[in-house]
């Protein structure tokens, strides 16, 4: 059966809205091509190197989807919205300032509400446990009503050379990708999602996310360092502090995989050629250069007090001045439609990435993944 046509049929011609892995789940009852749960139950249980492939059958329905114009748009118009259960912590948030949810935590702070990525065992990594997590913090900062800006950075590491420390992230948790606990459907929940929801805002069931959302502006701070998907996600925010000495890299191509939408986005802060370079040649970005400072607005010595600083002075725009601005500079700089297409790409060629014998094989040559533990 035609994606298109059962996505049509799933979401009663696009006025339902399905997130991805729903959508998948849905789709394998009407589409024999798509894996259903107990396949993929079973998958999900071997390593990456004894994985049967089911998974590239979600990345080509997905891909068709995204490429039409129409179902596309409204599945990325889905991903947007707030998760089930984030209104009901945002209520609990307006009550207490502070949201501990595991793999993130959000907490008042003046005007900002701020939005810590916690993974300390793995420098901050990205991985199933925070994948949910990080979205749902995100959305309670967004429809935080006492916070005019929202600000994202990294909690303390356990790491014995980092023991202490906050880092920004260390990108997606090789380990845990070599041992098969992160599926295919991880990438593009976190890409459609909450690094999407970075970018545009909450989206509003009934109005085009170009034409309205809940957003405010975001301000990053890297510390240490932020790599593979949170140099990703620093192209997303609109104002980034970095501590000195700071640095971002994109190492996909030791990894194996697509950097997300780094492809779509990187070039517009530092140009085609050095985008090419730090996602094909590995090319390591320090934050305080020429390079790094087109994506780093400011380096500091102390980030408390630089967060704090940049917090007032940004806070006095509004959220509706904020707004307006971050949707015009989006029309011009990434339209939903292309941001759309790229999307259509990514899924395919993401699945094939994701279940290549390369993607092993750079992982034991380059993280030593088989002999490391959880």
């Amino acid at each position: 059966m035609n994606p298109v046509a059962v996505y049509n049929e799933l979401t009663e011609r696009c006025t339902n809205f399905l997130r991805v892995d729903e959508l998948c789940r849905l789709a394998a009852q009407k589409d024999p091509k798509v894996p259903g749960e107990s396949a993929l139950a079973e998958e999900a249980a071997r390593p990456l190197n004894a994985k049967k492939g089911l998974e590239r059958a979600q990345g080509a329905f997905v891909a068709e989807v995204l490429a039409d114009p129409a179902a596309g748009t409204h599945l990325c118009h889905a991903m947007l919205l707030p998760l089930p259960e984030s209104r009901e912590r945002a209520s609990e948030f307006e009550r207490t300032g502070r949201l501990d949810l595991g793999g993130a935590s959000v907490e008042r702070m003046g005007k900002a509400a701020v939005v810590t990525m916690q993974n300390p065992r793995f420098l901050n990594a990205e991985d199933e446990t925070t994948l949910r997590p990080l979205e749902t913090a995100i959305d309670v900062a967004l429809l935080d009503t006492k916070s005019e800006v929202c600000v994202l950075r990294g909690g303390k590491v356990e790491h014995p050379r980092y023991a202490g420390r906050r880092l920004f992230g260390a990108g997606i948790n090789l380990t845990h990708l070599y041992q098969g606990k992160i599926r295919y459907l991880w990438y593009l929940l976190r890409d459609l999602g909450l690094v999407n929801k970075l970018y545009r805002g909450l989206a509003l069931p009934n109005a085009s996310p170009e034409v309205d959302s809940r957003e405010k502006m975001w301000i990053g701070a890297i510390e240490g360092f932020a790599i593979g998907g949170h140099c990703q996600v620093v192209l997303t925010l609109d104002y980034v502090l970095a501590a000195e000495r700071a640095y971002m890299t994109l190492p996909a191509r030791k990894e194996g995989i697509i950097p997300g939408a780094a492809n779509l986005r990187l070039d517009r802060f530092v140009g085609a050629r050095t985008a090419r370079q730090a996602v094909l040649a590995e090319l390591r970005i320090e934050c305080d250069s020429p390079q790094g400072r087109l994506v780093c607005d400011e380096i500091v010595s102390d980030m408390d007090s630089g967060l704090a600083r940049t917090v007032e002075r940004l806070a006095g725009a509004g959220i509706v001045s904020a707004a307006g601005n971050r949707r015009a500079f989006r029309i011009s700089e990434e339209p939903l439609d292309s941001f759309r297409r790229y999307m259509s790409v990514y899924a395919r060629e993401q699945a094939h990435c994701h279940l290549s014998p390369a993607l092993i094989a750079n992982l034991e040559r380059n993280w030593n993944a088989a002999t490391r533990r959880v």
